[in-house]
This record gives structure tokens, sequence and C-alpha cells, in this order.
């Protein structure tokens, strides 16, 4: 159990943290080994307790100091410091700038970390920077503090997929993010959500490649360009239609259709490659197997999923509120031609169990778009392992001298050098 410490003046409730105390008293001039063991002392003696005001923590801290003798340190301790309003947070590359509570448990989700234990982290490890008077700290310090709080406030497995999402972040290899998936599955709404957590400013849509193409290549031409990914066979020079099964000839058109597009979207990916700038492709023409045709020779680290919704219902119920969120799409056309998405939908799963790539259930959208996250991250880990050591640098050995039960924030007085 926490013990919630109120303070009244700043209307605030937080859980008392040890490292906190240190921080405090090393400010008022005790030594670490003092401080450290006093401070565990007053955690141990709030053990049972639920809450406390931050003035009474203050005066039993006061009595305990005076008891061991520590009167140089009574009066500093008792003048509380003023918390800085702004902290910032400096990197050798990029300069420096103010701490941001949004940036940063963006940077969390980005890893993997569910929303509200991302929100969680990012106040606990703000509330300590404020508390210990930091008004500069650099990104390995931060990053090394970040890491720890996840392990022992989430977990390790946390912990470490923010370990590799911060050693690809460090990697500058270009990142590219394939999201399959039939008409209604959501693969624009999610690309969006991703493209904003994983800070990716590029999201390249197969249906605007597909109107690019139309306009230089008029129906007479390429009529199968110029029909709907899952009508596509209608406009096959086929003279037995009759006599074919109708899924094949569904799964017909759009290979024709999608083989069409791979030229166009394989270009879009190899520019990305070339400047090295992480892209998210969207679209039902992101064929399952156009990952398996990228070039060996390049640096990029490919995520490919195919969206579902597996309810025919819940398929009907979407396609319906594209009609009345964006008129033009007509949904009208949609649902009389369902079947026949259906039948896209089914064909474009059996490819992707074909070709290995995951296969996301899109029933609910805060859930599909964290799979996805941690599938990026799953595909990251099999490129990056390395150590906190290898990722935050030389920030991590000085914490290492503290003792093997310390808590996460009493290694911050360490990391500032301090």
């Amino acid at each position: 159990m926490k013990t919630i410490v109120i303070n009244e003046r700043d209307q605030t409730r937080i859980p008392f943290l040890r490292g906190i105390l240190i921080r405090s008293l090393l400010d008022a001039g005790l030594e670490f080994e003092d401080a450290y063991r006093l401070a565990s002392d007053m955690r141990d003696a709030l053990a049972e307790i639920e809450e406390i005001s931050s003035d009474d923590i203050r005066q039993r801290v006061c009595e305990m100091l005076e008891d061991e003798g520590h009167l140089g340190a009574l009066e500093p301790y008792r003048l509380p410091l003023a918390a800085p309003g702004r902290i910032v947070v400096t990197s050798r590359s990029r300069g420096s700038s103010a701490f941001s509570r949004g940036k940063h448990e963006r940077y969390l989700r980005a890893a993997g970390v569910k929303a509200e234990k991302a929100e969680q982290t990012t106040s606990l490890v703000y509330e300590q920077l404020l508390a210990a008077g930091v008004t500069t700290i650099d990104t390995c310090a931060l990053g090394y503090l970040t890491y720890l709080a996840l392990e022992q406030e989430v977990s390790r497995k946390a912990a470490r997929r923010y370990l590799v999402w911060s050693e690809y972040q460090r990697s500058g290899r270009p990142l590219i993010v394939m999201i399959c998936g039939a008409v209604g599955t959501g693969k624009s709404t999610v690309a969006t959500e991703v493209a904003h957590l994983l800070d990716i400013v590029r999201i390249q849509s197969t249906d605007m490649l597909r109107e690019v193409m139309r306009m230089m290549l008029p129906e007479r031409v390429v009529p199968v360009l110029h029909t709907s990914s899952f009508n596509a066979w209608k406009a096959l020079p086929i003279q037995d239609v009759r006599g074919r099964d109708r899924d094949l000839l569904i799964a017909d058109g759009y290979r024709s259709q999608a083989g069409l597009l791979s030229v166009a979207i394989e270009a879009v990916i190899h520019r990305a490659v070339e400047e090295s700038v992480p892209i998210i492709l969207e679209g039902v023409h992101v064929h399952p197997e156009i990952s398996m045709n990228l070039p060996d020779d390049t640096d990029a680290i490919t995520v490919h999923t195919t969206l579902a919704v597996l309810k025919s219902k819940e398929l009907k119920r979407r396609l319906r509120g594209r009609g009345a969120e964006v008129p033009a799409r007509r949904a009208k056309r949609y649902l009389n031609t369902f079947d026949s998405i259906w039948s896209l939908q089914t064909f474009l799963l059996s490819e992707s169990d074909r070709c290995d790539v995951p296969i996301i259930t899109n029933a609910d959208k805060e859930k599909t778009i964290h799979q996805v996250i941690l599938q990026v991250n799953y595909e990251l880990s099999r490129h990056f392992s390395g150590s906190p050591r290898d990722v935050f640098g030389a920030v991590v050995e000085r914490a290492e001298d503290l003792p093997d039960d310390a808590e996460w924030h009493e290694r911050l007085p360490v990391l500032l050098g301090q």
C-alpha cells in the first residue's frame, strides 16, 4: 500500500516517494548514506498510514533529524524549496526544449505501454523531477530514469519495450509500417492514430496512389484500374464468367489491380528508404506479399499487419457509418455489394496467413491501435537488443553504485551527478 501525501497549499495528492525525501535531505546537507537510511525509516513508519499531510511528514522528519543529531540540516530542511515551473531537457543532437508531459506520455505509448500506465508513469516521473528541484536534465538521464520507473512501477516487459524503442530512435533506421484490410476495417483511422503515437509524419494511402494512376492511365487503356478492388474482376477479359467460382474471380480481379499498384507502392517505399524516413502505407492494395518482395540490402525495418472485422453485422454497420460521415463514399453501393467485400476480406486473410502477416481483429479501436504498436515493437526487438548502458550511456554506470534495493527515484541525484 502506498501512503498518499496531501499538500493542501498546492491541492495535490501524490504517493510518498522515498527518493523525494532523500533529495530534500541531500539538499539540506546530509550525506547520502544518512539521507537514505532516514528516508527508509520514514517509509517504514508510514507503511500502515493511508494518508498524511506534507506538513506532518515535514514535522516527523525534523524530529528524526533532532533525535539523530543532524542539527546542521534541520534549519535548511525546515525551509521548503520551491519546485521549478519549467524543466529543460537537453540533447547533444537536438539542443534543448521544455519537458512535455504529453510528449513523454506519447513516447511511452509508442513503446507499447498502455495509455493508463503511460499517463501514470509520466506523472510519477514529472512529479519526482519537480519535487527534486530539477531544472535541467539530459535525455540519457531522463530516459534511464523512465526505464527504471517502468521496471518497478509497471513491469520488466514494459521497461524492455521502452528500451527497444529508445534504441531504435537513436539508430536512424527507417521504419515502414504497412496496414492492409478490406473496405470498412478501419485502416485509415488506425493508421492516423498509430502515426501520431509513433511521430510519423508520412502516411500514404493506396487509394490515393490509385487515383493518381487513374489520371495517368485512362479507363479505355487499363479498365481494371478504374473499378473497386472487390469488383475489379468485372474488367478482366474473362470469357466463361458463369462457369467460374465467384470467390476466385474476386481474388483474380484484386490481384490484377494490386499488381498494377505494386509498382507505385514499392516506389514510395524505396523513396522512404533512400531518405531514411519512417512511413505508414495503408490500403486494401498493401498485399501481404509486398514486404516479402522488398530488397534485402536495406536497413529498413518493415512491419506488416492486416486488419479484419470478423462479424458481418459489425462490418455492415461500419459501412453504413461511412455513408453518414462521408456521403461521397456511397455506403449504399458498398452494402449492395457486401458479399463481394466479405469475399475479398476472406481472401486477404488467407493471403496474410500464407505470408505470415499478423491479423488483428479490429473490434475496439484503442485495443487495435495498441496491438499494432506492440507488433511494431516486436519487430523492432528482432533488430535491437542493447543493454541500458548501450542505450543511455555512462549515466547508467553512476546509478549502479547505489544499493540493489534502491527505488528508481532514489537514483535521480546520482543520475544528475550530484
